[in-house]
């Protein structure tokens, strides 16, 4: 019996473990380490989840137990299985185990993409912030304008009951409301159900590709952070970001995805400087020459009257996951505050409060923004203090939800948000098409 523990952070974690482990008898997975998400370490992968193999359950520990508990359980093998980290960091952790006694493995796309019996088409990045969201949305959209069914698969977002959470179909706003959905979930849901997109999720992506294929003619996996697909897909799409030219090679799995692409969208070329789209399409053309490159913008949408900002003491409150772990230090608000004139971008973390001010101090880059992080409803309540004591004029939303469908705001608020605005050709609709991908329904049946 092979004793294994699962590095992780409550999402390729879980799927590599149902895919690779959880039927294997001659595997025990110890435990999983937990780590970027708050809250997630003390808990237990359910034995209504975990198979024969596990009847208990698995733990969760916290990562920096990690060399203790290889040395204590007899552990042979450490799996690592979380995204958005630099290579530096995948072999850190790397060293911890192998100096601790154990093996330390990678496990590939051939060992963990499911297969569907629809076409497949993905979206991932090289990092977060990249813009999967909107481009995502814009495939989402040519699909349907083909009169295809789409059903958009998106990566894990475990934080609540993991055996409710199996399988998540999700259709209507009340649907999140029925999930006890938290905001970094509605960030990621709640644009697509705007536009008439069915989402499913879940911990058993065997079983939520199953249930969406019986509603959909295409499948649309929505990646997350920048790890590579659950599902094998027929067209690869894959986001560089010019604003961060070298992090398509630095960072884990986003050089993976990048080498994997069929297609690289090179975001956000009206806003990057020309020697940033320089660079990333250099890394395309050098470490993935075969793919075909489409460039884009990212233009922002402010909601209502823009120049209600002109001199104004603005919030910017951005898209958490974005700001920290992804190391952005602006979006959408931000920009918008700067193209319309705001007096000032208000500096949030003297008015910080619980959670929120540690993340700011975990993430010291993160400067005169607020990050709109939101695991839970303590986080959420900390959020809305936070807002509340901060002595701006006006709050600018940049995060892809209305933070007002969650939290009530005692100061006047606008909406901004992105949109893939892509520049020249191929589009991505002239290679859904080459590609076949945008056949009637019934011609794809």
């Amino acid at each position: 019996m092979r004793r294994i523990v699962i590095a992780g952070a409550a999402g390729r974690d879980f799927h590599n473990f149902n895919v690779v482990f959880r039927n294997d008898p001659n595997v025990q997975v110890v435990a999983f380490t937990a780590t970027q998400i708050p809250d997630i370490e003390g808990r237990v992968y359910p034995p209504e989840l975990s198979g024969p193999n596990h009847e208990g359950g698995i733990a969760i520990i916290p990562e920096d137990e990690l060399a203790e508990l290889v040395a204590s359980e007899g552990i042979d093998e450490v799996v690592f299985a979380y995204s958005d980290v630099s290579h530096e960091h995948v072999m850190h952790l790397g060293s911890v185990a192998l100096a601790a006694g154990a093996d330390y493995r990678l496990l590939g796309p051939r060992s963990t993409e499911l297969r569907s019996n629809k076409p497949v088409v993905a979206v991932c990045a090289v990092r977060t912030g990249s813009g999967k969201s909107q481009t995502t949305r814009h495939v989402a959209r040519v699909l349907r304008d083909s009169g295809l069914r789409v059903a958009v698969l998106r990566h894990p977002m475990p934080y609540g009951d993991l055996v409710r959470q199996a399988v998540q179909r999700f259709e209507r706003y009340e649907d999140l409301d029925a999930a006890d959905c938290t905001i970094e979930e509605r960030e990621e849901y709640e644009p697509h159900l705007a536009e008439g997109n069915l989402v499913f999720a879940g911990i058993d992506y065997e079983a939520v590709l199953r249930r969406a294929e019986e509603e959909a003619d295409v499948i649309l996996w929505d990646g997350g952070n920048n790890d590579t697909p659950f599902i094998a897909p027929d067209v690869h799409i894959v986001i560089v970001d010019p604003h961060r030219a070298g992090h398509e090679r630095r960072y884990h799995p986003g050089e993976t995805n990048l080498r994997m692409a069929d297609v690289c969208v090179i975001n956000k070329v009206d806003s990057a400087p020309p020697e940033g789209v320089e660079a990333v399409l250099a890394s395309i053309e050098e470490l993935n020459p075969r793919a075909e490159v489409v460039r884009a913008a990212s233009p922002f949408e402010v909601e209502g009257d823009p120049e209600q900002i002109r001199g104004k003491r603005v919030l910017a409150i951005e898209d958490g996951p974005t700001l920290t772990h992804g190391d952005m230090a602006y979006g959408a608000a931000v920009l918008a505050a700067r193209a319309y004139g705001a007096a000032e971008l208000v500096d949030p973390r003297p008015f910080a409060v619980g959670s929120i001010k540690e993340t700011f101090e975990r993430y010291p880059h993160v400067r005169d923004l607020l990050p709109a992080v939101g695991y839970g409803d303590r986080q959420v309540e900390e959020l809305r203090e936070t807002i509340a004591r901060s002595d701006a004029d006006l709050v600018l939303i940049g995060t892809p939800i209305d933070l007002r469908r969650v939290i009530e705001l005692d100061k006047p608020a606008l909406r901004v948000t992105y949109r893939l605005e892509e520049q020249g050709e191929p589009t991505l609709e002239d290679i859904l098409r080459a590609r076949g991908i945008t056949e009637p329904a019934e011609i794809l049946a």
